[in-house]
């Protein structure tokens, strides 16, 4: 008879999912693979976030295949600049940060006495050996926690591990809004700088966030990488959890879907079978893949790049939009197209006229 196979507690103690950070190996990027003048506040590897304050450069965004040797990552997130710092004015400095739901973090147990600690890790690569700062945020208290690592030589991959104290004052919203930040800074002037260095949790101070400057902003051509990033329970960093792509793309569609998605590849795409509801309207209904963080809003990158096929007749829409907040859902929204001399009551295909780089998207983001 068979034996069932036991294994020991050593390794199946880390089932499931322990890392609380999403697209920690830079696998999805749904809006493309390279941006030249990122805005601040804006996203492009799905779920990091950019920011980005007086910089004299540019900050550019690329999806990079140079990777830490061996150690199973396909991609990282290069940051750089097309342009130095002249010097380095107060207000002036680049981060990038993912934002946690509260609902997601309950079990941290924050703001009671048994609040627990949570340990970072990372690989990283920088242009600029210097000390850096990640810094966790708690948006729902207005508090704060940092902390520096240490990249010992240019140009080279290097593992970082960093664990921050659990916070016993600050119970985090079990909700779906924004409860807590997690921010790499590359660079920061004096206005994130000067104060006491927080490497304990207190009340926010903005001075107090960032340890020093690095001198990367000044630097010529400054490149950082990253990849491989987890955020764990517990005061020890576990092997990075690998995950298959299309778990990490599904959880990346809780917050942003784009119409085709960037891999597609086509630029006349079929979306979605509607109605033609007057001569001037059609009706789209489009199930969502994943329920979203909240009803999405649209973004679109030309209304008019798209078609109505009825009948085996193309006819070109003036606009695309969402309806409004009573008519949709996180789950199922509808589009309203706007046409010109439509046959009510037939049916009708959504599609791309093949321009290239045309889409839609519908965002949630924190």
């Amino acid at each position: 008879m068979a034996l069932s196979k036991i294994l020991p507690a050593s390794q199946d103690q880390y089932t499931g999912s322990r890392n609380l950070i999403i697209n920690g190996a830079m696998q999805v990027w749904q809006r493309g693979t390279t941006i030249d003048t990122i805005t601040s506040g804006d996203y492009f590897c799905d779920q990091w976030r950019i920011g980005h304050s007086g910089t004299d450069g540019n900050v550019d965004i690329d999806k990079s295949t140079d990777v830490p040797s061996g150690q199973g990552f396909a991609y990282s997130q290069k940051i750089s600049m097309d342009a130095s710092e002249t010097s380095l004015a107060a207000a002036d400095q680049v981060n990038i940060a993912q934002r946690f739901e509260g609902q997601n973090l309950q079990h941290l147990l924050k703001g009671t006495l048994f609040a627990k600690s949570i340990t970072l890790s990372f690989w990283v690569k920088s242009s600029v050996a210097e000390t850096y700062t990640v810094n966790l945020y708690d948006s729902n208290n207005s508090r704060q926690i940092s902390a520096t690592y240490v990249i010992d030589t240019a140009n080279t991959w290097e593992k970082k591990t960093i664990t921050f104290a659990g916070d016993t004052s600050g119970v985090l919203d079990n909700d779906n809004a924004r409860s807590l930040d997690l921010i790499f800074w590359l660079d920061a002037g004096t206005s994130w700088t000067s104060g006491t260095f927080a490497t304990s949790w207190e009340s926010y101070t903005q001075s107090n966030r960032v340890y020093g400057t690095t001198g990367w902003l000044e630097s010529v051509s400054p490149e950082f990488y990253i990849t491989g990033i987890q955020f764990e329970v517990g005061e020890h960093a576990t092997p990075f959890e690998h995950e298959r792509y299309a778990e990490t793309l599904r959880k990346c569609q809780r917050y942003y879907i784009r119409y085709p998605n960037i891999d597609d590849g086509s630029t006349t795409f079929y979306y979605v079978q509607g109605s033609i509801h007057n001569v001037g309207t059609i009706y789209y209904t489009l199930t969502l893949p994943v329920p979203m963080r909240e009803q999405p809003d649209l973004i679109i990158s030309n209304a008019t790049h798209f078609q109505s096929i009825d009948s085996g007749t193309i006819r070109n829409l003036t606009n695309l939009t969402l309806l409004g907040d009573a008519l949709i859902d996180n789950k199922v929204v509808t589009l309203q197209g706007s046409g010109v001399s439509l046959t009510p009551n037939r049916p009708s295909i959504l599609r791309g006229d093949g321009t290239v780089g045309n889409y839609f998207a519908l965002y949630a983001e924190l």
